[in-house]
Parts: C-alpha cells; sequence; structure tokens
C-alpha cells in the first residue's frame, strides 16, 4: 500500500511521533540515513513559490541518497489543462514519489488517489504539515522529553489559515492545548468542526487569554498565498490582524520560558515585532532547520524504511 503524507488528521499521533524520533535519530546522527533512498527519484513540483521548501527538500532528497527533479507548473502540461488524474498516472511509471506545493487541496487529494506512488503535501492552501512536523520537532527539543506534549500549551495569533489548521490537527493527535487567538472573521474555515470541539482545543478573539500560560508563541505572515492574486495584505486585513501582533508585551503574558517561533517569511513590525522575532526566546532558525530533518524522516516513512 502506498504511503502517501497529506493531513496530520490522517495519522495517529504515535505514528506521528515516530516519524519526529526518526527526525530526531537522523538530525544526531544515530541514524545512518545516507543510502535510505539510493536509487529513487522525487519529482517536486511547485505551483507556488518557495524558498525553505525548495531547499530543504533538494538537500533532503540529496542526503537520502536520492535524485530530486524539480518541475514548476508552466513546466508541464497540468498548468496547461492536463488533468491530475493523468499527471499522477504518467509521472508515477516516471519517479518514486511526489512532493508538491500547490494551492487547491483538491490538487493533492486528487493527485494521491491516482498515483502508485507516495505523493507528500509541501503545502496547499488548506494544510502545511511538512511545516508543523518540524515546529513540533522544535517543541520536543525545547520542551518535551520523550515526545510527550502532555501539559503544554500552544498559542497561535492571527489568521486561521493553513498553518493554524495544521497546528490544529497536532494538538489532537499528539496531545497539547492549543489556544487559537483570531479574528472571528478569519477564523478557520474549513471542515474542521470536530477537531474544533476537542477539549484540547480553544477559540478566542482575546490575544492576551491565548497568551496565558503559554509555553510557545507562534504566528505566520499576514500576507496570504491562499488568497486570490497571489499575496494579499490590504488594509482592511492588517486592521483586523494588528491586535495580534505578537510583540513583547504579549510575549511578558506566555510563561517566563516561552519560546517564539514563525514558520518564515517574516515581516518585523507586522505579524511580529522586531524585538520579539530577534529576541532570545526566538527560536525561527532551529525551527527551520528541523524542516530538513523531519521531511527526511516523511519521505522514509513514505518509502516505509
Amino acid at each position: 500500500m502506498t504511503s502517501h503524507f497529506i493531513d496530520l488528521a490522517d495519522f495517529e499521533g504515535d505514528v506521528l511521533k515516530e516519524i519526529l524520533a526518526d527526525a530526531d535519530a537522523m538530525k544526531s546522527g544515530a541514524k545512518p540515513h545516507a543510502d535510505l533512498l539510493a536509487g529513487k527519484t522525487v519529482a517536486m513540483i511547485f505551483e507556488k513559490p518557495s524558498t525553505r521548501t525548495r531547499v530543504s527538500f533538494e538537500v533532503g532528497i540529496k542526503q537520502l541518497g536520492a535524485t530530486p527533479l524539480t518541475l514548476r507548473s508552466e513546466e508541464m502540461q497540468l498548468g496547461r489543462g492536463e488533468t491530475v488524474a493523468d499527471t499522477a498516472r504518467v509521472l508515477s511509471g516516471y519517479v518514486d514519489a511526489i512532493m508538491i506545493r500547490t494551492s487547491r487541496h483538491e490538487i493533492i487529494t486528487e493527485l494521491a488517489k491516482f498515483a502508485t506512488i507516495p505523493v507528500i503535501n509541501g503545502l496547499t492552501d488548506r494544510s502545511h504539515p511538512c511545516q508543523v512536523m518540524a515546529d513540533v520537532m522544535t517543541m520536543a527539543e525545547l520542551k518535551a522529553q520523550n515526545h510527550d506534549f502532555s501539559g503544554l500549551k500552544v498559542a497561535w495569533f492571527g489568521d486561521g489559515n493553513n498553518m493554524a489548521v495544521s497546528w490544529i490537527e497536532a494538538a489532537v493527535k499528539m496531545d497539547f492545548r492549543l489556544d487559537l487567538a483570531v479574528p472571528p472573521a478569519l477564523a478557520p474555515d474549513v471542515d474542521l468542526a470536530d477537531m474544533m470541539q476537542h477539549p484540547n482545543i480553544t477559540l478566542t478573539a482575546d490575544p492576551e487569554d491565548a497568551a496565558k500560560n503559554a509555553d510557545v508563541m507562534v504566528t505566520d505572515t499576514w500576507s496570504s498565498m491562499g488568497m486570490p492574486g497571489g499575496y494579499s495584505n490590504s488594509g482592511d486585513r492588517q486592521d483586523l490582524l494588528r491586535p495580534y501582533q505578537i510583540n513583547q508585551r504579549l510575549m511578558d503574558m506566555a510563561n517566563d520560558d516561552a519560546v517564539f517561533m514563525h514558520c518564515l517569511p517574516v515581516y518585523r513590525g507586522q505579524e511580529a515585532s522586531a524585538d520579539v522575532v530577534d529576541g532570545p526566546q526566538s527560536v525561527i532558525w532551529q525551527e527551520a532547520n528541523n524542516r530538513l530533518h523531519v521531511q527526511k524522516a516523511i519521505m522514509a516513512y513514505c518509502f516505509n524504511t
């Protein structure tokens, strides 16, 4: 059976924790992995621009002994009207796995339906599971011995976007508390009704309530690639999000040893103040580095190695 990696909600928490443990072992050198995917080819499809996803996956694929093949939508028939199903069937005969960074979530679910090889979600408008796995890996390194997250509180500030959705799924599956401080107009609008009722999840419009006793303070750019026309940062949107900026005043409401996370790119003075982004509680570079290691572990999982 082909193992895809589409959404965190698709997995039991123990499986996600096993992937995290594998990532730890690869990062520390405890698990040799230079030949895990020797002879394999992994196609990387980019319908959206990327820095961290492109570099971390390409380097990770090479570190596993495989060959990366980068494809942009304008270079493919997929961008000229070929169906997703036909693309999935063709690529399944050429390469051994597909990582795709795309817009509509339906593209990746259809790709996975018709592909006979693993499909990995590098980002869609609905979710960003690889990024949140790197975030949770970072949280584990700093806060959770043996990946026991019980008792930890994560506070999310800003848009109820794809990152927020993957954080919600992670909190439910890996058992930590998540308080989302989100303007009502930007609340998560995907079908998360059951998960939003989970006792680990709290949705509030008050950022101060979310910050209290938090162990991790996390946010994302106010400019969304998921909006018509690409990046959007309208004045109305800024007005809605301005009260949700993570600044030092808000950090001071969290636990004294709370850390600041951001998936990047970060715009200092918007979603977070510069003194927080560049301050002693910020772990954004450790978080970014962990993309490399956790994605290697995800690929190893998909190949059952």
